[in-house]
């Protein structure tokens, strides 16, 4: 079938018909006129240029009527006796019989060329569409204009009355995002049946009575389907990957019917519709990305330039309290410690600047794991309130190498050390240890606290979140356990929180460890590619 929705010539006009049984009787009289001068060869050959033209003009129905009539006018006027359907000569039947078979296989071959004669134009002109579409679509550059494209391109391509695409807002409902035409009557609140398509996944066409019914496939509405719907719209889900990313909804006013020709050119632009909305979907992504990555570097250009700023007046002002201090004034000491704790809060977040930046972590080389934990209790020797610090190394393997930056990595270990500190009871001794645990190097920090609820467990790692248990008392900005994680990550590890066995938390630290085979080579420039190989093994 072609686009017209019907078949090659078939149902030609009453006026052609009449135009060619005019024709055949012309070229009757005529051979009536200078009958003596005509054998059978003559006449076979005059009717079937008659045949083979009507059934050019006319299609196959209009040749075969041409043919019968033919042969009974070659039987009657022209083979002896004439005037009688009797034949006196018996090989005049072959003649005749021959006659017939041959029209009627010429206008058979003659409709066969011009179906594939259709088709092929039919073909042609779904290519033609789709070059159509490709350039519609590359030559605009916003994702919602090629979308809107698309639609104008199937509207125009099925001559539709109009053309609407849904796709899924904020919220995740679907919502008119764009249509061709106003036949669809469309509306930008959206349509109850688009829910449904979304939600079972099939196509669904409009009757015109206002009922709807699912279908499923395409096909159904195919003109020449036995049971094709009386459908006023088309609503079909467009899926790209398995899921459902917008619905497609064609309409016409007087009812849509659709050749099978057009059901293809449909689903070949659907799944242009569903690139195209995917096209809209990534490009919205992208944009929000881009805006929140602007803010990030606003945001932490911003903090690092106050950060800077403040150091300075800090400056200033303990040494002003260090001089004020010498005349007796103990008030002086309060303005010097917390001149102190609001440097130790611009170091944070110069920190933590730095790491969202990727310049926090610069010098990853191998350490030995016992330097780290001796260099962190002895900087945390200090400030421990009274509690007592216990250091473990794994006993299994008296020498732990890493590959990690020695400076940073003891600031996230320092950072878990005083967390614990915070939380942990005056009397109650928190445990350092070290151990391998396949391709790292685990740095552990066990204290005897409240632990942590399980909905905060992913936030206490966010910048400036304090836990709920947390009182006025303990201070602190919230810092510690996401410039630990930063770090880590930085190397290539993280920071992880589980349940102590027996009452607490255990803080984790985990960096790249150095293969032991490297270790007993002696070769720890060796070690640090290795290290890479495990991670990839394991």
């Amino acid at each position: 079938m072609n686009a017209a929705g019907r078949s090659p010539r078939r149902g030609a006009p009453r006026r052609e018909w009449i135009v060619w049984f005019a024709v055949l009787a012309a070229v009757t009289a005529v051979m009536l006129a200078v009958r003596g001068h005509l054998n059978e060869a003559h006449v076979a050959l005059a009717y079937l240029l008659v045949v083979q033209g009507g059934s050019a003009r006319g299609g196959r129905p209009l040749g075969v009527t041409l043919a019968a009539v033919a042969f009974l006018s070659f039987d009657v006027f022209f083979l002896p006796p004439f005037g009688t359907l009797t034949v006196a000569d018996p090989l005049n039947w072959l003649v005749l019989l021959a006659f017939l078979a041959t029209s009627i296989l010429a206008a058979q071959l003659l409709y066969r060329a011009q179906a594939e004669a259709a088709v092929a134009r039919d073909r042609a002109a779904e290519i033609d569409r789709l070059a159509a579409l490709g350039a519609e679509t590359l030559n605009v550059g916003r994702a919602e204009e090629a979308l809107t494209a698309i639609v104008s391109v199937i509207r125009s391509s099925l001559r539709l009355d109009g053309c609407a695409v849904y796709t899924a807002d904020a919220t995740g409902a679907f919502r008119l995002v764009t249509q061709a035409g106003d036949g669809s009557r469309a509306a930008p609140a959206g349509d109850p049946l688009v829910d449904r398509v979304v939600s079972e996944g099939r196509i669904a066409v409009e009757r015109t009575d206002g009922s709807a019914e699912f279908l499923v496939s395409t096909e159904a509405l195919s003109s020449g389907a036995p049971s094709a719907p009386a459908a006023r719209a088309l609503l079909r889900p467009l899926q790209v990957r398995g899921a459902t990313v917008g619905v497609l909804r064609i309409g016409a006013a007087g009812g849509l019917s659709l050749t099978p020709a057009q059901i293809r050119v449909l689903d070949a632009l659907a799944y242009y519709a569903a690139l195209g909305v995917e096209r809209v979907r990534l490009a919205a992504a992208a944009e929000r990305a881009a805006i929140l990555q602007q803010e990030h570097r606003t945001k932490d250009a911003i903090i690092a330039s106050v950060s800077h700023d403040l150091r300075t007046p800090l400056t200033t002002i303990k040494g002003l309290a260090h001089e004020i201090a010498a005349s007796g004034d103990e008030r002086a000491e309060i303005i010097e410690e917390e001149a102190d704790r609001l440097n130790g809060f611009v170091a944070q977040i110069l920190d933590l600047s730095r790491i969202a930046a990727g310049t926090g972590v610069s010098d990853i080389q191998p350490n030995e794991a016992e330097d780290l934990l001796g260099a962190a209790a002895q900087q945390v020797a200090g400030r421990l309130r009274g509690r007592e610090l216990r250091i473990d190394v794994d006993g299994g393997e008296p020498l732990l190498f890493g590959r990690f930056d020695f400076a940073q990595t003891l600031r996230a270990l320092v950072n878990l050390i005083e967390n614990a500190v915070k939380y942990s009871p005056p009397d109650a001794p928190i445990d350092l240890s070290a151990r391998r645990d396949g391709a790292w190097l685990v740095f552990s920090v066990a204290d005897r606290g409240p632990g942590v609820p399980p909905d905060e467990r992913e936030r206490i790692f966010e910048p400036f979140y304090r836990r709920r248990t947390a009182g006025p008392d303990l201070g602190g900005a919230g810092l510690g356990l996401s410039i630990a994680r930063g770090i880590a990550e930085a190397q290539g590890g993280g920071v992880s929180y589980e349940d102590r066995p027996d009452g607490g938390s255990v803080f984790s630290i985990r960096v790249p460890a150095i293969a032991p085979e490297s270790l007993e080579r002696g070769d720890l420039a060796e070690a640090s590619r290795d290290v890479t190989d495990q991670r990839s093994g394991g």
